[in-house]
Protein backbone atom coordinates (compact mmCIF):
# COMPACT_ATOMS: atom_id res chain seq x y z
CA UNK A 1 0.00 0.00 0.00
CA UNK A 2 1.83 3.16 -1.31
CA UNK A 3 1.68 6.46 1.02
CA UNK A 4 -0.43 9.42 0.15
CA UNK A 5 2.16 12.42 -0.42
CA UNK A 6 2.44 15.25 2.13
CA UNK A 7 0.76 18.24 1.44
CA UNK A 8 2.73 21.52 1.61
CA UNK A 9 1.82 23.70 4.25
CA UNK A 10 0.02 26.96 3.30
CA UNK A 11 1.79 29.95 4.89
CA UNK A 12 -0.58 32.10 7.62
CA UNK A 13 -0.35 35.25 5.27
CA UNK A 14 0.60 35.47 1.66
CA UNK A 15 3.22 37.75 0.67
CA UNK A 16 0.81 40.59 -0.20
CA UNK A 17 -0.90 39.91 3.32
CA UNK A 18 2.43 40.33 4.91
CA UNK A 19 3.63 43.55 3.46
CA UNK A 20 0.12 45.40 4.13
CA UNK A 21 1.05 44.10 8.07
CA UNK A 22 4.02 45.27 7.55
CA UNK A 23 3.14 48.75 6.25
CA UNK A 24 0.50 49.13 8.35
CA UNK A 25 3.00 48.53 12.24
CA UNK A 26 5.27 50.98 9.75
CA UNK A 27 2.28 53.60 9.74
CA UNK A 28 1.17 53.24 13.24
CA UNK A 29 4.92 53.42 14.87
CA UNK A 30 5.49 56.39 12.40
CA UNK A 31 2.08 57.87 14.23
CA UNK A 32 3.36 57.26 17.35
CA UNK A 33 7.08 58.82 16.86
CA UNK A 34 5.19 62.08 15.67
CA UNK A 35 2.61 62.20 18.32
CA UNK A 36 4.64 61.43 21.08
CA UNK A 37 7.97 62.61 20.25
CA UNK A 38 7.76 66.00 18.35
CA UNK A 39 7.34 69.16 20.21
CA UNK A 40 3.97 70.54 20.69
CA UNK A 41 3.84 74.41 20.13
CA UNK A 42 3.03 76.95 22.85
CA UNK A 43 0.04 79.00 22.62
CA UNK A 44 2.63 82.11 22.45
CA UNK A 45 6.27 83.32 22.25
CA UNK A 46 6.03 84.21 26.28
CA UNK A 47 6.70 81.43 29.28
CA UNK A 48 3.35 79.52 30.35
CA UNK A 49 3.01 79.35 33.84
CA UNK A 50 0.89 75.81 35.35
CA UNK A 51 0.50 75.08 38.77
CA UNK A 52 0.08 70.92 39.49
CA UNK A 53 -1.39 70.72 43.31
CA UNK A 54 -0.42 68.08 45.48
CA UNK A 55 -2.81 65.17 45.38
CA UNK A 56 -4.02 66.11 41.78
CA UNK A 57 -4.74 63.07 39.99
CA UNK A 58 -3.75 62.30 36.30
CA UNK A 59 -7.05 64.07 34.75
CA UNK A 60 -6.86 66.99 36.82
CA UNK A 61 -3.14 67.36 35.63
CA UNK A 62 -3.96 66.64 31.77
CA UNK A 63 -7.06 69.30 32.76
CA UNK A 64 -4.47 71.81 33.96
CA UNK A 65 -1.91 71.53 31.03
CA UNK A 66 -4.82 71.37 28.12
CA UNK A 67 -6.06 74.26 29.89
CA UNK A 68 -2.59 76.52 29.53
CA UNK A 69 -2.63 75.14 25.67
CA UNK A 70 0.23 73.20 26.74
CA UNK A 71 -1.01 70.09 24.91
CA UNK A 72 -3.32 69.72 22.31
CA UNK A 73 -4.68 66.57 23.45
CA UNK A 74 -5.88 65.12 26.38
CA UNK A 75 -6.11 61.63 25.15
CA UNK A 76 -2.50 61.54 23.96
CA UNK A 77 -1.05 63.16 27.23
CA UNK A 78 -2.67 60.32 28.83
CA UNK A 79 -1.41 57.41 27.12
CA UNK A 80 2.08 59.04 27.25
CA UNK A 81 1.94 58.78 30.81
CA UNK A 82 0.94 55.21 30.55
CA UNK A 83 3.74 54.61 28.55
CA UNK A 84 6.27 56.22 30.59
CA UNK A 85 4.63 54.77 33.85
CA UNK A 86 4.34 58.30 35.44
CA UNK A 87 1.02 57.86 37.00
CA UNK A 88 2.86 58.19 40.41
CA UNK A 89 5.91 60.58 39.52
CA UNK A 90 4.88 63.80 38.17
CA UNK A 91 5.47 66.12 41.02
CA UNK A 92 3.41 69.27 42.32
CA UNK A 93 4.72 72.42 41.72
CA UNK A 94 4.46 75.95 39.86
CA UNK A 95 5.94 75.27 36.74
CA UNK A 96 7.24 78.11 33.68
CA UNK A 97 7.03 76.43 30.28
CA UNK A 98 9.46 78.58 27.89
CA UNK A 99 9.70 76.08 25.15
CA UNK A 100 7.47 73.24 22.74
CA UNK A 101 7.92 69.94 24.30
CA UNK A 102 6.91 66.68 23.49
CA UNK A 103 4.55 64.43 25.17
CA UNK A 104 7.63 62.38 26.83
CA UNK A 105 9.63 65.47 27.58
CA UNK A 106 6.80 67.15 29.27
CA UNK A 107 6.16 63.94 31.19
CA UNK A 108 10.41 63.68 31.99
CA UNK A 109 10.21 67.53 33.01
CA UNK A 110 7.09 67.14 35.10
CA UNK A 111 8.48 63.80 36.87
CA UNK A 112 11.93 65.69 37.67
CA UNK A 113 13.96 68.73 38.93
CA UNK A 114 14.48 70.60 35.43
CA UNK A 115 11.41 72.95 35.51
CA UNK A 116 11.57 74.13 39.19
CA UNK A 117 15.39 74.50 38.86
CA UNK A 118 16.29 78.00 39.61
CA UNK A 119 19.80 79.32 39.08
CA UNK A 120 20.95 82.94 40.03
CA UNK A 121 22.61 84.65 37.70
CA UNK A 122 24.16 88.08 37.43
CA UNK A 123 24.21 90.30 34.50
CA UNK A 124 26.42 93.19 35.19
CA UNK A 125 25.56 96.72 34.08
CA UNK A 126 26.77 97.73 30.84
CA UNK A 127 27.24 94.42 29.14
CA UNK A 128 27.08 94.67 25.56
CA UNK A 129 25.27 92.30 24.06
CA UNK A 130 28.47 89.89 23.01
CA UNK A 131 29.28 89.40 26.29
CA UNK A 132 26.03 89.10 26.97
CA UNK A 133 25.44 86.33 24.73
CA UNK A 134 28.70 84.31 25.94
CA UNK A 135 27.37 84.88 29.90
CA UNK A 136 24.11 83.34 29.15
CA UNK A 137 25.74 80.38 27.23
CA UNK A 138 27.95 79.47 30.50
CA UNK A 139 25.51 80.21 32.74
CA UNK A 140 21.90 78.77 31.08
CA UNK A 141 23.68 77.08 28.06
CA UNK A 142 21.68 79.50 26.01
CA UNK A 143 23.37 79.14 22.55
CA UNK A 144 24.87 82.45 21.61
CA UNK A 145 24.91 82.50 18.29
CA UNK A 146 20.94 82.20 18.43
CA UNK A 147 20.82 84.72 21.35
CA UNK A 148 22.45 87.35 18.98
CA UNK A 149 20.22 86.41 16.05
CA UNK A 150 17.47 87.47 18.14
CA UNK A 151 18.95 90.62 18.97
CA UNK A 152 18.55 91.68 15.57
CA UNK A 153 15.36 90.06 14.21
CA UNK A 154 13.21 92.23 13.63
CA UNK A 155 10.19 90.26 14.01
CA UNK A 156 11.09 89.00 17.32
CA UNK A 157 11.90 92.95 18.36
CA UNK A 158 8.56 94.01 17.15
CA UNK A 159 7.30 90.99 18.94
CA UNK A 160 8.32 92.73 22.06
CA UNK A 161 7.20 96.02 20.89
CA UNK A 162 10.87 97.91 20.34
CA UNK A 163 11.10 99.91 17.50
CA UNK A 164 14.91 100.05 17.43
CA UNK A 165 17.10 97.80 15.40
CA UNK A 166 18.49 96.26 17.89
CA UNK A 167 17.76 94.71 21.32
CA UNK A 168 21.40 96.00 22.91
CA UNK A 169 20.28 98.53 25.56
CA UNK A 170 16.75 97.12 25.72
CA UNK A 171 17.42 94.39 28.58
CA UNK A 172 18.07 95.71 31.16
CA UNK A 173 21.15 94.22 33.66
CA UNK A 174 20.17 93.00 36.96
CA UNK A 175 20.38 89.83 39.38
CA UNK A 176 17.77 87.17 38.16
CA UNK A 177 16.69 83.64 38.90
CA UNK A 178 16.20 82.05 36.28
CA UNK A 179 14.76 78.53 35.29
CA UNK A 180 17.39 75.79 34.57
CA UNK A 181 15.10 75.00 31.36
CA UNK A 182 15.32 79.22 29.74
CA UNK A 183 15.65 79.27 26.30
CA UNK A 184 16.95 82.48 24.37
CA UNK A 185 13.29 83.74 23.95
CA UNK A 186 12.12 83.48 27.74
CA UNK A 187 15.16 85.27 29.11
CA UNK A 188 15.51 88.08 26.54
CA UNK A 189 11.70 88.81 27.48
CA UNK A 190 12.23 88.35 31.15
CA UNK A 191 15.22 91.33 30.52
CA UNK A 192 13.15 93.24 28.41
CA UNK A 193 9.83 93.46 30.86
CA UNK A 194 12.15 94.25 33.89
CA UNK A 195 13.63 97.65 31.35
CA UNK A 196 9.95 98.21 30.90
CA UNK A 197 9.20 98.45 34.41
CA UNK A 198 11.26 101.61 34.61
CA UNK A 199 9.08 103.61 32.30
CA UNK A 200 6.21 104.62 35.16
CA UNK A 201 4.09 107.46 34.62
CA UNK A 202 6.62 109.89 36.57
CA UNK A 203 9.48 108.75 34.15
CA UNK A 204 7.52 109.30 30.99
CA UNK A 205 6.36 112.51 32.49
CA UNK A 206 10.20 113.91 32.28
CA UNK A 207 10.63 112.30 28.95
CA UNK A 208 8.22 115.01 27.59
CA UNK A 209 10.84 117.65 29.72
CA UNK A 210 13.34 116.57 28.13
CA UNK A 211 11.99 116.34 24.25
CA UNK A 212 13.37 112.83 24.12
CA UNK A 213 12.45 109.58 23.42
CA UNK A 214 13.11 106.39 25.53
CA UNK A 215 15.87 105.55 22.57
CA UNK A 216 17.53 108.82 22.96
CA UNK A 217 17.89 108.02 27.29
CA UNK A 218 19.02 104.55 26.86
CA UNK A 219 21.67 105.76 23.78
CA UNK A 220 22.91 108.62 26.67
CA UNK A 221 22.86 105.86 29.55
CA UNK A 222 24.72 103.27 27.63
CA UNK A 223 28.00 105.66 27.47
CA UNK A 224 27.79 106.62 30.61
CA UNK A 225 27.89 103.45 32.16
CA UNK A 226 30.60 103.05 29.56
CA UNK A 227 32.77 106.28 31.70
CA UNK A 228 32.34 105.31 34.95
CA UNK A 229 31.39 102.83 37.64
CA UNK A 230 30.88 105.07 40.56
CA UNK A 231 27.52 105.74 40.60
CA UNK A 232 27.25 108.72 42.35
CA UNK A 233 29.22 110.23 39.17
CA UNK A 234 26.52 109.56 36.88
CA UNK A 235 23.82 111.78 37.57
CA UNK A 236 27.47 114.73 36.73
CA UNK A 237 28.34 112.95 33.67
CA UNK A 238 24.67 113.31 32.35
CA UNK A 239 24.61 117.19 32.66
CA UNK A 240 27.49 117.35 31.27
CA UNK A 241 26.06 115.58 27.78
CA UNK A 242 23.12 117.40 28.10
CA UNK A 243 24.86 120.46 28.02
CA UNK A 244 26.83 119.61 25.03
CA UNK A 245 23.78 118.36 23.39
CA UNK A 246 21.64 121.43 23.96
CA UNK A 247 25.04 123.63 22.37
CA UNK A 248 25.23 121.35 19.54
CA UNK A 249 28.89 119.97 20.50
CA UNK A 250 29.93 116.82 19.70
CA UNK A 251 29.85 114.34 22.81
CA UNK A 252 33.37 113.07 22.41
CA UNK A 253 32.59 109.60 24.26
CA UNK A 254 35.31 107.48 24.67
CA UNK A 255 33.04 104.27 25.46
CA UNK A 256 31.07 105.21 21.47
CA UNK A 257 34.76 104.77 20.14
CA UNK A 258 35.54 101.34 22.35
CA UNK A 259 32.28 100.14 21.12
CA UNK A 260 33.58 100.54 17.35
CA UNK A 261 36.56 98.20 18.76
CA UNK A 262 35.42 95.86 20.83
CA UNK A 263 35.71 92.78 18.48
CA UNK A 264 39.50 93.82 18.32
CA UNK A 265 41.95 92.23 20.82
CA UNK A 266 43.59 95.25 21.45
CA UNK A 267 41.17 97.66 23.12
CA UNK A 268 43.26 100.61 23.65
CA UNK A 269 41.82 103.70 21.73
CA UNK A 270 44.37 104.92 19.34
CA UNK A 271 43.90 108.28 18.07
CA UNK A 272 43.71 106.38 14.74
CA UNK A 273 40.69 105.32 16.14
CA UNK A 274 38.88 108.52 16.84
CA UNK A 275 39.22 109.17 13.26
CA UNK A 276 37.26 106.07 12.16
CA UNK A 277 34.04 106.92 9.94
CA UNK A 278 31.09 105.63 11.40
CA UNK A 279 27.70 107.41 12.91
CA UNK A 280 28.62 105.79 16.62
CA UNK A 281 31.55 107.79 16.48
CA UNK A 282 31.14 110.79 18.64
CA UNK A 283 34.58 112.78 18.23
CA UNK A 284 33.14 113.08 14.57
CA UNK A 285 29.78 113.67 14.73
CA UNK A 286 27.86 115.88 16.89
CA UNK A 287 24.27 114.38 18.56
CA UNK A 288 24.00 111.08 19.70
CA UNK A 289 25.24 108.03 17.90
CA UNK A 290 22.30 105.93 16.36
CA UNK A 291 21.52 103.51 19.55
CA UNK A 292 23.14 102.10 22.42
CA UNK A 293 26.46 100.90 22.82
CA UNK A 294 25.36 98.95 25.76
CA UNK A 295 22.59 97.27 27.96
CA UNK A 296 23.01 100.13 30.56
CA UNK A 297 22.43 99.52 34.23
CA UNK A 298 18.74 101.29 35.98
CA UNK A 299 21.17 103.69 37.80
CA UNK A 300 22.59 104.63 34.36
CA UNK A 301 18.46 105.22 33.17
CA UNK A 302 17.64 107.37 35.73
CA UNK A 303 20.68 109.16 35.63
CA UNK A 304 20.47 109.86 32.00
CA UNK A 305 16.62 110.52 32.63
CA UNK A 306 17.39 113.60 35.30
CA UNK A 307 20.86 114.78 34.86
CA UNK A 308 22.17 116.75 37.48
CA UNK A 309 22.21 120.58 36.70
CA UNK A 310 25.48 122.16 36.25
CA UNK A 311 27.52 124.24 33.88
CA UNK A 312 30.03 121.50 32.88
CA UNK A 313 30.82 120.67 29.42
CA UNK A 314 34.24 118.60 30.24
CA UNK A 315 35.59 115.56 32.34
CA UNK A 316 38.44 113.58 32.75
CA UNK A 317 39.73 110.43 34.69
CA UNK A 318 41.65 111.95 37.46
CA UNK A 319 43.33 108.72 38.43
CA UNK A 320 41.03 107.84 41.72
CA UNK A 321 38.50 106.08 40.29
CA UNK A 322 36.38 109.21 39.55
CA UNK A 323 36.37 112.31 37.40
CA UNK A 324 37.31 115.89 37.29
CA UNK A 325 35.01 118.25 35.51
CA UNK A 326 35.51 121.77 34.37
CA UNK A 327 32.79 124.35 32.66
CA UNK A 328 35.69 125.51 30.24
CA UNK A 329 38.76 124.41 28.00
CA UNK A 330 41.16 125.54 30.30
CA UNK A 331 40.50 123.77 32.82
CA UNK A 332 39.80 120.88 31.32
CA UNK A 333 43.08 120.62 29.53
CA UNK A 334 44.32 121.54 33.21
CA UNK A 335 42.78 117.98 34.39
CA UNK A 336 44.40 116.52 31.39
CA UNK A 337 47.54 117.45 32.01
CA UNK A 338 47.32 116.16 35.66
CA UNK A 339 45.84 112.88 34.89
CA UNK A 340 48.86 112.36 32.46
CA UNK A 341 51.35 113.50 34.92
CA UNK A 342 49.72 110.83 37.52
CA UNK A 343 49.80 108.07 34.70
CA UNK A 344 53.44 108.64 34.69
CA UNK A 345 53.91 108.32 37.94
CA UNK A 346 52.74 104.77 37.94
CA UNK A 347 54.67 103.42 35.08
Amino acid sequence: MTEEPKKKSRPLLSRNEMYVVISFFAFVLIVLIITFYSPNSLPSDKPVEVELRRGDSVNQIIDSLYAKKIIPSKFNMKVAIMLRGAEKKIKAGTYFIDKPMSYLELIDALSGDKLSMQKLVTIPEGIGQPELASLLQKELGIDSSEFIGLSGSKSFLRSLKIEADNLEGYLLPETYYFLASSGARGVIRKLSNELNSIWTKKNKEQLKKLKMTEHQILTIASIIDGESNVFSEFSTISGVYHNRLRKGMALQADPTVAYLIRNRKNKKITRRDLEINSPYNTYKNPGLPPGPISNPGKQAIIAALYPEKNNFLYFVANGNGTHSFSTNYEQHAINVSNYRKWLRSQN
